[in-house]
């Protein structure tokens, strides 16, 4: 008997981060035994990979900028509607063609509006496909942007229309849902909290010994995306300021910021901090990393946050707040209110700042392992298993 097909589609506008959650989800289905097609909107992430996930790649699009309001091709041109349509056409007939036992969506609709013009022409042939896949909504621990009751309720809509379940990747003992969807309680049981969804630290990088990259070092990062370049210089400037600027510094740069932004920074790490200050562009042993550096430095995205708190590592975290964006601020708040993390407001990011924000945690006890569920992907799995057996005639 074959495998059940599941379909999962995800579009990245800005960072990295919904695609390399919906790959680590994607994985744990694989392992779980299911046959996973995962089809990409965004533009290509160097380096990423899914193991045993057929990749499929859209006609990429992006943001046009941090405030999601246009699209933009490859080749920073506003998306038309040929694009679109071509784009459309494309989803069907691999939908058509994969004829899933489930279709997981990741984030719509309770964000990515903008692609409504591919999603609901696929979401009306899912739901009158015979027979009909289980269809999925994915979604991270907090909703970013609006909270308009208006908005939230053609949310609440399209949910109702369309979807069987809602997987919240996060803990409700930590952040629930309803914190940033007001309307949540109205799903009832088809809203299932499945722990956060992290990578494994391979074993063979975990046990890394002594004069290993990151031992010992203070790690500073701003994820894969085209934001982040003002931490970036903030931190190396930052270096003399604190207690721990007899380390050695490792600045890692996202892909999205282009060359030039790598070159600049290193020459400002040398005029600041001579050798003591490594820049490189983003490593694909980051959670590595993490586990054996004495402190982090980073934005507070979902993936960064969750790598972060599995490694237990000391953390200064600068949440992104550009455009209308609220997610990370928020998680970034509770963290710290829970005495995990701190936190500089990026509207208050200086050297100084920064450098008094590094001293306080760099004072505080690692994070025991076991204080947050870090399961999701694993738990997401076995659900969707379970509700395609469940349907199967």
């Amino acid at each position: 008997m074959s495998a059940p097909r599941v379909l999962v589609y995800v579009q990245h506008l800005l960072g990295s981060g919904h695609l390399r959650r919906a790959a680590l989800l994607s994985e744990a289905m694989v392992r779980a035994g299911l046959d996973v097609t995962l089809v990409s909107g965004g533009l290509p992430v160097p380096g990423l990979r899914a193991s045993g996930v057929r990749l499929v790649q859209l006609p990429p699009v992006a943001a046009a900028d941090m405030h999601f309001k246009s699209l933009v091709d490859a080749q920073g041109q506003a998306v038309d509607v040929q694009l679109q349509d071509a784009r459309r056409d494309q989803l069907l007939a691999l939908f058509n063609d994969l004829r899933p036992q489930a279709l997981v969506i990741e984030l719509f609709p309770f964000g990515r509006r903008q692609m409504r013009f591919e999603l609901l022409p696929l979401l009306d042939a899912a739901r009158t496909a015979q027979p009909a896949p289980v269809i999925v909504s994915s979604v991270r621990d907090v909703l970013g942007g609006s909270r308009d009751p208006e908005r939230q309720g053609r949310m609440l809509a399209y949910f109702e229309r369309y979807f069987d379940h809602l997987l919240v990747h996060g803990d409700p003992a930590l952040l629930p849902f309803e914190r940033t969807f007001a309307p949540a309680n109205r799903i009832g049981t088809r809203l299932h909290y499945t722990g956060y969804v992290v990578a494994p630290v391979p074993t063979a990088q975990a046990g890394a010994g002594v004069g290993a990259p990151g031992q010992g070092e203070v790690l500073v990062s701003a994820g894969g995306g085209a934001v982040g370049r003002g931490l970036l210089e903030a931190a190396i400037r930052a270096r003399p300021l604190t207690a721990l600027a007899a380390l050695r510094w490792r600045v890692l740069v996202g892909a999205a910021m282009g060359p030039s932004a790598c070159d600049a920074l290193r020459k400002l790490a040398q005029q600041c901090a001579g050798d003591g200050i490594i820049v490189e562009p983003n490593r694909t042993d980051f959670s590595a990393l993490l586990g054996r550096c004495r402190l982090s430095v980073s934005q507070a995205g979902y993936n960064t946050v969750m790598e972060t708190l599995q490694a237990g590592a000391r953390a200064v975290m600068v949440p992104f707040a550009g455009g209308a964006e609220t997610e990370q601020g928020l998680r970034a708040q509770v963290l710290a209110e829970q005495h995990w993390i701190d936190i500089v407001e990026e509207s208050a990011l200086t050297p100084q700042t920064l450098a008094e924000a590094i001293n306080r945690a760099a004072a505080r006890p690692p994070l025991q392992a076991g204080a947050i569920r870090l399961d999701g992907a694993e738990t997401s799995a076995r659900l969707i298993a379970g509700w395609i057996q469940a349907v199967a005639p």
